[in-house]
C-alpha cells in the first residue's frame, strides 16, 4: 500500500487534518501514522525530530496534517520550584516548567525523592511539552554539545 509521504515538518495552526501524539511519540524519524481523521501517511524525515504544538507535517501532496500533544498522566510538582527544578534536571528528566508548577512523567523513584525533599506532588492528565535542550531546539541527549 502506497501512504503520503512527508519528509518536511514546517509551522501551521491551520492543517488539513491533525495527529495527536504523546511526548515520545513526538521524538521520530521513520514512522507510519494516522491522522484523527484517518489519513494514514509515512513520516520519513531525513533525521530524528522532536515536535511540538505548532508544527505539522507537510505531506507531498500538499496537505498539512498538524500535530498535536496528547494529554498523558503526569505528576505536578508545587513547593519550592527553583530547588525542586534542580534536582530534576540534574536527573536529565524532562521537565514543562510553569508559573507555580512544574510537570514531569511519572517515575516512583523520582516522587520518592521529591516527596522527601518537600514537594507536593498531584497526578494529573494533561499534555506535556516540556522545555527543549539549552544549546539547540528540541531534546537533547548525554554530554556531547
Amino acid at each position: 500500500m502506497q501512504f503520503p509521504t512527508t519528509r518536511t515538518v514546517t509551522q501551521s495552526h491551520h492543517g488539513d487534518d491533525h495527529v495527536t501524539l504523546d511526548y515520545d511519540a513526538r521524538f521520530l524519524r521513520r514512522k507510519v501514522l494516522t491522522s484523527n481523521g484517518g489519513i494514514q501517511f509515512l513520516v520519513d524525515l531525513d533525521q530524528t525530530a522532536s515536535l511540538n504544538r505548532g508544527d505539522a507535517f507537510q505531506l507531498d501532496d500538499g496537505r498539512l496534517i498538524e500535530i498535536v500533544p496528547a494529554s498523558e498522566a503526569l505528576m505536578e510538582v508545587t513547593g519550592d520550584l527553583t530547588r525542586m527544578a534542580w534536582h530534576i534536571g540534574n536527573r536529565h528528566t524532562p521537565c514543562q516548567i510553569e508559573d507555580g508548577r512544574l510537570l514531569i512523567q511519572h517515575d516512583h523513584v523520582l516522587r520518592d525523592m521529591l516527596e522527601q525533599l518537600g514537594a507536593t506532588l498531584r497526578d494529573v492528565v494533561e499534555p506535556f511539552t516540556p522545555e527543549g535542550g539549552a544549546y539547540g531546539h528540541g531534546r537533547t541527549h548525554g554530554h556531547a554539545h
